[in-house]
């Protein structure tokens, strides 16, 4: 190729002008010219061309003693010889010396071209062969460094994510980072949450038993530069002389460790004894260490939470009184809490995978357990422990990815409390019967004695309204009674909308007596409930006789039947008299009467209590909104009956009962 430097040396001075100008030059290359062989050898010597093209025969030295000389002083150059005397002695002569090629006068200057491509071409492939071991060499030694960083990198991320001890972990880290740095000293520091201090936590050093003894001022030192800024800090030699530090130190090295955003430490690396500069590749390979610190102490702190969770945990399902059993999908005990091991007698310590059947021999419990907790409505059942007399009110739910969950509190006080309460109630409201049954027949007996002026038929009138009163009351009390107990048997599909037209039709004296727009809404094709008819005709009535009770003459009442979702609503909405806000959270509890109800209207308080009580015993929600002068909505969310699994849970109760 053209732009190599020639020296052509011959001492016929028309060769080698026309050589020179005519054809080296007009090929392109840069061309020295000497006339005898020591003045060739001296320019050879000293500006190195890239080839010679030497005569053989020249005056003080041929072109082979040039050659020779050059040898001597282990200049190796490519060499063409030219001569016009050609000897098979001289051949190997110059084969000998380590002539490239050599053209016999006269020749034709294509051919020396030729020849020049030719040996320079050797001559470059040659250099590059002998240059590639070294750089093969120096390249995979450099691999070899970066395989052994990148190794150690991998080995502390498995640490990182196989050990549980900080410490452990965090000291290997520092290892690590004082060998990639290729370092003397490492130490990784964390920022004190209390003082906001660094200190000591790690170190490649052997560490005082006082570790946190060394700390550092966040507001004065290099490391604490760091904490603040989030940006790491390379300083080396002299310039660590114009900088305030703690410690002698010749080259330092600061890495942030950062966790959610927040600096809690610093990796720290270090020369004490000999300065030596850190490699470029070093700052990046100490980051992803910062950033394995990081991930280490959060994943400590992380573990430490749900450790403590866990404890707690254990010592709530240890200590409660609760009974608590969880199987799987397929009906095997994966938990049971101690309160469960004695309630159903488990003595055996390896029930944890075996069949709840083989485990829990209560049949009531085997039967919890067939029902699909992923309907609606979490099943329930009562179950009596045979062994002790006590009751257990359970619930089962379903667990995503676990299987079934049983919670049971025991009840048997509750059980005893409402036997006592159902007792007092009958007792009360049999002895109170007899005898206000004799004070209406007395009552009516004062007519017939004689006739009775103003002020006596006023005070009957009161007698009959009292007595009618404490009636009421009884009867309510009994209706409450029974729901509570949970009396009701054989629950069936009930279409509301028929039971909303017989309350509406049931109060029609009453609200056309008091001139009320009376607006019903049923749409077609609504779903029914699984219910017990009887108590939502209660339900109904009560909440439709409460609008026609406090809605003012000519006032309007609304009844809606809607379905949402899987539910129906049924809303009673009325202009009436409206509940204050602070006493609307109350309103469901037994007795309890607003001051405007009390002073203007009869009741027993008991009304909205046995509403919320049949909601409840159908798995539903009640709720109330109200303006005090405007009026209120009443609004009831029941589970609509419109699936096979409805049918087959209807079907199962009928099944339980008989």
């Amino acid at each position: 190729m053209a732009g190599e430097r020639i020296l052509l040396v011959d001492d016929a001075a028309e060769v080698r002008l026309f050589l020179a100008d005519s054809v080296l030059r007009t090929a392109g290359y840069d061309v020295l010219t000497a006339a005898n062989g020591v003045e060739g050898y001296t320019l050879a010597r000293d500006l190195r061309p890239d080839l010679i093209i030497a005569d053989y025969l020249m005056p003080q030295w041929t072109g082979l003693e040039m050659l020779a000389a050059l040898h001597k002083d282990k200049i190796d150059l490519p060499f063409i010889l030219i001569t016009a005397e050609g000897s098979e002695e001289m051949a190997v002569q110059a084969l000998r010396l380590g002539v490239n090629d050599y053209l016999i006068k006269p020749f034709d200057p294509d051919d020396l071209l030729s020849a020049m491509q030719r040996v320079l071409k050797e001559h470059w492939t040659r250099q590059i062969t002998q240059q590639i071991p070294a750089q093969l060499m120096e390249a995979n030694l450099q691999l070899e460094q970066r395989l052994h960083e990148l190794d150690t990198l991998v080995q502390i991320g498995k640490r990182v994510t196989s050990l549980l001890e900080l410490h452990e972990v965090l000291n290997q880290i520092v290892q690590a980072a004082v060998r990639l740095a290729k370092a003397e000293r490492g130490n990784l520091l964390l920022v004190d949450e209390d003082s906001g201090e660094l200190y000591l936590y790690a170190s490649s050093e052997k560490m005082r038993s006082d570790g946190d003894s060394f700390r550092l001022p966040v507001s004065d030192s290099l490391a604490g530069q760091v904490v603040k800024t989030g940006e790491p800090v390379v300083i080396t030699g002299d310039a660590l002389h114009k900088i305030k530090t703690h410690y002698l130190v010749r080259d330092v090295m600061y890495i942030p460790l950062a966790l959610q955003g927040q600096v809690i430490g610093v990796l720290e690396v270090s020369n004490h004894d000999i300065s030596r500069e850190f490699e470029p590749h070093a700052l990046p390979l100490l980051r992803v260490l910062a950033d394995f610190s990081a991930i280490a102490i959060g994943n400590a702190q992380l573990y430490a939470a749900m450790q403590n969770e866990r404890d707690t945990l254990d010592a709530i399902l240890r200590d409660t009184e609760d009974v608590i059993v969880v199987a799987d999908t397929q009906d095997n005990i994966l938990f049971c809490n101690p309160a469960a091991q004695r309630a159903f007698n488990i003595e055996r310590d390896d029930f944890i995978g075996k069949p709840l059947d083989d485990v829990i021999r209560n049949s009531e419990v085997q039967t919890l357990f067939t029902k699909d907790a992923s309907s609606r409505r979490n099943p329930s059942s009562e179950i009596h422990l045979e062994e002790d007399g006590r009751y257990l009110n359970a619930q089962l739910s379903t667990v995503e990815l676990v299987g079934k969950v049983a919670v049971m509190q025991d009840i048997t006080h509750l059980k005893e409390l409402d036997r006592i309460k159902s007792d007092f109630v009958t007792a009360v409201s049999h002895d109170l019967r007899s005898p206000l049954t004799a004070i209406l027949g007395y009552v009516e007996l004062l007519s017939r004695m004689g006739p009775l002026n103003d002020n006596q038929l006023e005070f009957v009138r009161r007698i009959n309204e009292s007595v009618q009163s404490i009636t009421a009351l009884i009867s309510d009390l009994l209706e409450l009674g029974k729901i509570e107990a949970g009396f009701d048997k054989d629950r069936e599909p009930v279409h509301i909308d028929e039971i909303v037209r017989g309350a509406v039709e049931g109060q029609r004296h009453q609200w056309e007596t008091k001139r009320h727009k009376v607006d019903v809404r049923l749409p077609d094709g609504l779903p029914p409930v699984l219910g017990y008819p009887q108590r939502l005709k209660q339900l109904t009535n009560n909440l439709v006789e409460n609008a026609v009770k406090y809605t003012p003459d000519e006032g309007e009442i609304h009844i809606q039947v809607e379905t949402n979702d899987n539910f129906l609503v049924l809303r009673v909405e009325d202009t009436g008299i409206g509940i204050p806000k602070k006493d609307q959270p109350y309103i469901f509890d037994k007795f309890y009467r607003t001051d405007q109800a009390i002073d203007n209207f009869a009741g027993t308080g008991l009304g909205l209590s046995i509403v919320k009580s049949i909601v409840e015993q159908h798995g539903g929600r009640i709720w109330v909104e109200s303006r005090v002068g405007t009026g209120t909505t009443f609004s009831v969310m029941l589970p609509a009956c419109a699936d096979a699994a409805c049918q087959e849970e209807q079907q199962a109760e009928k099944h339980a009962a008989h």
